[in-house]
């Protein structure tokens, strides 16, 4: 993109804030990643400003969005398109601005760019070039979340967006079932209301948990509950904005012996089928279902 005069390049590293105007120092060559506000715009670091303004050109999802923080702040830095599909066009012109020695900015659309989306593909191509990867820390709605969630955060799994489709959406939360930690999910809105219907049936409905929406913006809000009064609350609802999910731990429960496990079962299969008995057996003793299942078979069968 060219190499600036000393004079020029002093005025693109510019920079304002709160209506004063500031110089940003230059930039070592490396690719920075930068966190951008979630929301509220006031919630940029200076770091981040400065990068911004010293770097030779910011990587972003969308313009468009990037353009709103870069005209609050004064920022004259380039913006190159780069998302999951021109992933493969834009990543050598960015290698090519590294090569040349020039400082790269790479942001998301909003908070801390690689959660939920592919920047980390070109942080692997960048550091198998040799060149430095350097974070610049900030924004990130997973932990704005879990910070004001008041659910246990020593402990923390963040699992993203679940997939779409019923049966891989169950399988996934199966999955993360037993994992003695709070679990960190996006969820697009107008699905989050049957999602935390799947939830409750999968993962118990309990379980604490909390849905954060519109994180640091004018309608930020905390729904607080179990598992099953929130997939009540939202059960039908229009929701809007941006949606965090967060689940506590299971409750600790001790392994049910193998008699204690064949009473409930024989129990349970008296009224209901072997997959339903599994599940309610399985959901009651904290035991792992397909193992419940299994044994539900054998004594339905006779071979217990």
């Amino acid at each position: 993109m060219g190499t600036d005069t000393a004079a020029s390049q002093a005025e693109k590293n510019r920079y304002s804030l709160s209506e004063h105007v500031f110089s940003a120092p230059n930039l070592e060559p490396a690719l920075y990643i930068v966190s951008t506000p979630i929301g509220n715009l006031g919630d940029i670091t200076v770091r981040a400003l400065e990068t911004l303004a010293a770097s030779s050109v910011i990587a972003c999802e969308d313009t468009r969005v990037t353009s709103t923080l870069t005209q609050k702040f004064g920022l004259k830095t380039p913006l190159l398109a780069y998302h999951e599909h021109n992933a493969d066009k834009q990543r050598p012109k960015i290698l090519a601005e590294l090569t040349e020695g020039r400082p790269v900015a790479l942001v998301s659309d909003a908070g801390t760019p690689l959660v939920s989306d592919p920047g980390y593909r070109l942080v692997r191509d960048v550091v198998a070039e040799g060149f430095k990867v350097i974070p610049i820390p900030g924004a990130s709605a997973p932990l704005a979340g879990l910070v004001a969630s008041g659910l246990p955060s020593d402990t923390v799994l963040f699992a993203g967006f679940l997939p779409q489709k019923g049966g891989p959406k169950t399988r996934r939360l199966e999955e993360l079932a037993k994992i003695p930690s709070t679990l960190i999910f996006f969820e697009s809105p107008h699905r989050t209301g049957a999602t935390l219907e799947v939830m409750a049936e999968v993962l118990g409905g309990d379980r604490e948990a909390v849905v954060a929406r519109e994180l640091t913006k004018r309608f930020e809000t905390f729904e607080r509950g179990t598992l099953t009064h929130l997939a009540e609350r939202f059960d039908g609802q229009q929701v809007k904005g941006e949606i965090v999910i967060l689940i506590g731990p299971p409750d600790d429960k001790p392994e049910a012996e193998a008699s204690d496990l064949d009473t409930l079962l024989k129990e349970a299969l008296a009224d209901m089928p072997v997959s339903a008995a599994a599940k309610k057996v399985s959901k009651a003793t904290g035991l792992d279902r397909n193992e419940v299942y299994k044994r539900a078979l054998d004594l339905k069968s006779g071979d217990g």
